[in-house]
């Protein structure tokens, strides 16, 4: 669902904003520190109620201000448009209103699908396995319905498992029911995760042939723990180690999206601007999968753009966005490396913003 109009009221420098964006691409430019990336941030606190790049609310809104709120239209083809409200006090009161109701987390999420493409992407190559299994698990989310309570289930029966490895001594009766509950959440979230990667593969490799060359990039996804042993005979195996360490040391949670260039490891293997290209299009892909699943578009979050790639990748980037159906948030300092990218029919909206202060331009 695109958003339609936007309106924002104390998050970090922005004390009060409003856009009508286009419903396509939208680029937001200004200088360092003017307010571009909090407008992202904006747009991800609509769909998430946090930011992408703090976990503490309080450095999201804005200094001496005990709440943030932002609200938008979403509009919904030929009906009218609904309304969508998001409003975080200080203190950790969330409310969430759409269409006069009020819904939880995971109907927002499901509301107002969002992929951010910034700095931070780029944990996907060089970050830890969590930020891979995050990756893989918002897919999996919109992939299946079963998803989050699978997932669910599975951190529930994780954590009091985890809870009687700290004890030391445990009932071999008691271990076994919770090792039986672990193994059927275990292997369901797998099934799941493998589903949603054998989709997303063929999405991947044609959007990093429009953007990529010079190195042969392959997924492979690990489950967290070697398949060809039964998992009831290896958490056996390894009791009296997890018993030390205090916590389970296979399964699920141990999963892992491996990406490899020409065999080796592409957090080894690329440029800085090659990895670029490689996690876009992860995310992208992403998009690509999940429209052709629900039939809908994702909000595509893309901070600095331009960096970190030259101008026929950056042209090649844009490309594909506009061949997309998703409708494109992109931050920039200069509007000029931008203009002109893309095609004339192509519906692009430019917004400068200084110190928190934001205009349409042209």
């Amino acid at each position: 669902m695109p958003i339609s109009s936007l309106s924002i009221s104390h998050i970090r420098n922005i004390q009060q904003a409003e856009l009508t964006p286009s419903s396509r691409i939208n680029v937001i430019y200004g200088e360092n520190g003017s307010g571009k990336t909090s407008l992202l941030e904006a747009i991800h606190f609509l769909g998430l109620t946090r930011s992408f790049r703090t976990s503490q609310f309080k450095y999201l809104v804005t200094q001496d201000t005990p709440q943030a709120l932002v609200f938008a239209q979403l509009a919904q083809g030929a009906h009218a448009a609904k309304p969508l409200g998001v409003e975080r006090q200080t203190s950790g009161d969330v409310r969430i209103r759409y269409d006069a109701n009020t819904i939880d987390l995971a109907e927002l999420a499901g509301l107002l699908p969002l992929q951010v493409i910034n700095t931070d992407t780029f944990d996907l190559l060089e970050g830890s396995p969590a930020n891979r299994r995050q990756f893989i698990d918002w897919g999996a989310f919109y992939f299946d319905p079963a998803f989050i309570q699978v997932w669910r289930g599975f951190k529930r029966v994780l954590q009091q498992r985890n809870s009687l490895l700290k004890c030391g001594k445990i009932d071999p009766a008691v271990r076994q029911v919770w090792d039986r509950e672990f193994i059927q959440y275990a292997q369901r979230i797998t099934e799941l995760r493998f589903a949603y990667i054998e989709q997303l593969i063929p999405d991947f490799e044609a959007i990093l042939a429009h953007l990529f060359s010079g190195a042969e990039i392959r997924l492979n996804f690990s489950p967290g723990w070697d398949q060809k042993v039964p998992l009831d005979e290896l958490l056996g195996a390894q009791l009296e180690r997890d018993i030390r360490q205090g916590y389970t040391s296979a399964g699920p949670q141990r999963a892992d999206l491996r990406v490899k260039a020409d065999g080796i490891s592409a957090a080894e293997r690329l440029s800085r601007g090659q990895k670029k290209l490689v996690v876009s299009a992860l995310k992208l892909a992403q998009g690509t999968l999940y429209h052709r699943l629900s039939g809908r578009p994702c909000v595509y979050l893309i901070d600095d753009l331009p960096s970190e790639l030259d101008q026929q990748h950056s042209r090649l980037f844009c490309e594909y966005l506009e061949q997309t159906t998703n409708q494109c948030f992109i931050t920039c300092v200069d509007p000029a490396s931008l203009r002109t990218v893309w095609r004339p029919e192509t519906d692009v909206a430019y917004f400068k913003i200084n110190a928190g202060e934001l205009v349409q331009t042209h």
